[in-house]
C-alpha cells in the first residue's frame, strides 16, 4: 500500500523541499522526495541552531569577512545537501534531484540602486561562479530586469537555471524566451534543464488584500488558476521541441497562508505534472495526511469562477505589486544573515576567549 507521498510523486508530481535541514531532508528522502532548496532564511535558520559553528569556527580561523563567511557557510550546506541527491541526478541523467542555490538577493536592493547593467554582470559572474562543478545545483536568478538580462549568457554558458520570483505569464514569457536563446547557442542540448517558479500563496495573498469583491468562490483560486496557466504554457512552448530533459515549472509558495485553507489545498490543486516545492510542515501534512492523491494540475474552476477572476483582477497591477514586495521580501533576509553572521563571530570569539 502507498503512502499518501508516494500517491502524490505516482500522479506525475516531483516533490522537492524547501529547506536543506539535514535532519529534514533524510526524513524527506526516505519519503520519496527527490530535490530542495535553499534560500538566506533557511541558511539562518540553520545557523541559528549551532549545529555548525565548528564550520563557522574553521571558515573565521581563515580570516574571512562577514559576506564572504556567508556564502562560504551556503556554499557549504548546499553542497552537503547535493550529495543526498546526486544518485538521483545521476539515475534521471539530469533530469532531478537538483538543490537549487540562490545567488546575492542585495543585487536588488533598492538601497543600494545598483545600475541595470551593474546588476546583470553581477548575476552572470556569480551564476557561473557559484555552478562550476556543481551538476546538480540549480541557480536561483529572480524574474528582474536585470535577472532576465543575465539569462541568456548564463544558459548559453552551460548553467543550469531556476527562475524564480515569478508571478504573471508576461514574467515566465520573458524569461523562457531568453533562456531558449541561450539553449541554443549551446554546443548540445542534452544537459540542457531550466525551471521556472510560479508563486502561488502570495498571489492569494495580494487578492484578499487589493481585490476584495472577488466573491468567496473565486478568492483565494487566482494563485491557482494563474499558476495553471502558466503551466499550460509552458507544456505548449516545450512539446515540440523534443528536449531530453523537460523543462518544468515549480509550483513555489505552495504552504497555505490562511488558517482557515486546508493545509494540502495546493499540494492537491498541481498533483499530476511538474515540481512542488513545500516546506517542510507542508510535506509531513502530506505523509500524514491518509490521502491519495489524482493529477488535477490541467483542471481548473467552473467557467464563471474563471471568467469572474478574469474581469476582476488585473495581472499587470498584480505583478508589479508583488514584485515590489518580493525585492524586499528578497533583499532584507541576506540582510538579517549577514547581521547574525557578525553576532555568531562575535558570540564564538568571546567563546574563545574564555
Amino acid at each position: 500500500m502507498s503512502t499518501p507521498m508516494q500517491s502524490l510523486i505516482a500522479s506525475g508530481t516531483k516533490v522537492w523541499l524547501d529547506g536543506i535541514d539535514p535532519n529534514d531532508i533524510t526524513r524527506n528522502r526516505s519519503w520519496g522526495v527527490t530535490g530542495a532548496t535553499s534560500n538566506p532564511i533557511i541558511i539562518a535558520d540553520l545557523i541559528k541552531t549551532g549545529r555548525f559553528d565548528k564550520d563557522i569556527e574553521r571558515f573565521l580561523s581563515k580570516g574571512v569577512n562577514d559576506d564572504d563567511l556567508a556564502w562560504a557557510m551556503t556554499h557549504l550546506l548546499v553542497g552537503r545537501t547535493q550529495e543526498v541527491f546526486l544518485p538521483v541526478w545521476e539515475t534521471t541523467r539530469g533530469d532531478d534531484g537538483y538543490v537549487s542555490f540562490e545567488l546575492d538577493a542585495l543585487i536588488e536592493d533598492p538601497e543600494r540602486n545598483l545600475p541595470l547593467e551593474t546588476r546583470t554582470k553581477l548575476y552572470i559572474d556569480l551564476g557561473k561562479k557559484w555552478s562550476a562543478g556543481q551538476p546538480n545545483r540549480m541557480i536561483k536568478v529572480p524574474n528582474t530586469a536585470a535577472g532576465v538580462a543575465a539569462l541568456q549568457e548564463l544558459t548559453a554558458a552551460g548553467v543550469t537555471l531556476n527562475v524564480t520570483l515569478t508571478f504573471s505569464p508576461r514574467q515566465y514569457i520573458a524569461a523562457r524566451d531568453d533562456i531558449w536563446r541561450g539553449a541554443q547557442k549551446r554546443r548540445s542540448l542534452d544537459g540542457f534543464k531550466s525551471v521556472y517558479s510560479i508563486f502561488v500563496s502570495r498571489v492569494d495573498v495580494y487578492t484578499e488584500k487589493y481585490v476584495p469583491q472577488l466573491s468567496p468562490r473565486a478568492q483565494g483560486q487566482v494563485g491557482i488558476v494563474n499558476a495553471k496557466r502558466i503551466w499550460k504554457m509552458n507544456q505548449q512552448f516545450w512539446a515540440d521541441k523534443h528536449l531530453p530533459l523537460k523543462q518544468e515549472i515549480i509550483f513555489a509558495s505552495t504552504g497555505t497562508k490562511k488558517a482557515s485553507d486546508p493545509p494540502l489545498k495546493y499540494v492537491e490543486a498541481f498533483a499530476g505534472s511538474d515540481i512542488e516545492t513545500n516546506p517542510p510542515a507542508t510535506n509531513q501534512a502530506i505523509q500524514d495526511s491518509g490521502r491519495s492523491f489524482t493529477r488535477q494540475v490541467d483542471q481548473l474552476p467552473l467557467a464563471d469562477v474563471v471568467a469572474e477572476i478574469d474581469r476582476l483582477v488585473d495581472i499587470d497591477k498584480m505583478e508589479a505589486k508583488l514584485m515590489e514586495e518580493g525585492v524586499k521580501k528578497f533583499a532584507d533576509p541576506q540582510k538579517a544573515l549577514l547581521q547574525l553572521i557578525a553576532e555568531k563571530r562575535a558570540a564564538l570569539k568571546s567563546v574563545g576567549a574564555r
